[in-house]
């Protein structure tokens, strides 16, 4: 897990930014995993309040599952965190199948970024229709190596928008939005000062705090334990 960096961890990007620095251009009765029945759940790291958690912040949070599940996970990621990557893509898909898309959980990700690249990122999946949010920010976790540790990021991350349908326009007025960058701010802010996340990925699932990149065992123990 990477440490975290300072409260003003984006001043930097926004200032180089627009300087043109940096960018030139309903739950069911389902039977757990058997592997899920064998793991024990990793000890929760503390507990957060539910309802504080879930108040409305300073970007919509967009729900992968069923709204209504009876199982939350908040997950804090950063989109150039390797160990975030690893887990959506070796946990994420089998989650999604067992519990998100049977409606016993349902997951949040929200930005919380330690750098220019993964702001950058974090806003682009932002500046594309709601529904292709989350889509963004698997093909930005599976294709991290191509874009995060790119000599010219904007190029790359261009590449990527436009599979999303965003014209070179569109890419350099989102990347341009201060009001956006402030908002992506502003929700890692939030999860720095109010939860106390300080590593990424930090999940809290039913308000129990979780560190690292559960693996598939791991993270199905944790949601049974929580159902």
């Amino acid at each position: 897990m990477s440490p975290i960096k300072s409260a003003g961890i984006v001043k930097s990007f926004a200032s180089a930014l627009f300087a043109g620095a940096i960018f030139v251009a309903g739950a069911q009765a389902v039977t757990a995993p058997a592997f899920a029945q064998e793991t024990a759940a990793p000890q929760a790291q503390g507990t957060v309040d539910v309802e504080a958690l879930m108040r409305e912040g300073a970007l919509p949070d967009v729900v992968i599952g069923d709204p209504d599940a009876p199982v939350t996970i908040v997950e804090y990621a950063s989109l150039t965190c390797s160990h975030c990557a690893a887990f959506h893509e070796n946990t994420y898909p089998k989650i999604k199948e067992d519990y998100l898309d049977k409606g016993i959980a349902k997951l949040i990700i929200r930005e919380f970024p330690f750098d220019p690249r993964a702001t950058a990122g974090f806003m682009l999946a932002r500046c594309v229709p709601e529904d292709r949010r989350t889509a963004m920010v698997d093909v930005l976790f599976d294709q991290q190596q191509r874009w995060a540790m790119a000599q010219n990021a904007s190029v790359e991350l261009l590449a990527i928008a436009r599979q999303a349908g965003m014209s070179q326009e569109q890419f350099t007025a989102c990347l341009q939005d201060r009001d956006l960058l402030a908002k992506v701010e502003a929700v890692q802010k939030r999860g720095q000062d109010e939860f106390a996340v300080n590593a990424t990925p930090t999940f809290f699932v039913n308000g129990n705090r979780y560190g690292g990149a559960l693996n598939v065992e791991e993270m199905s123990a944790v949601i049974e334990a929580n159902r």
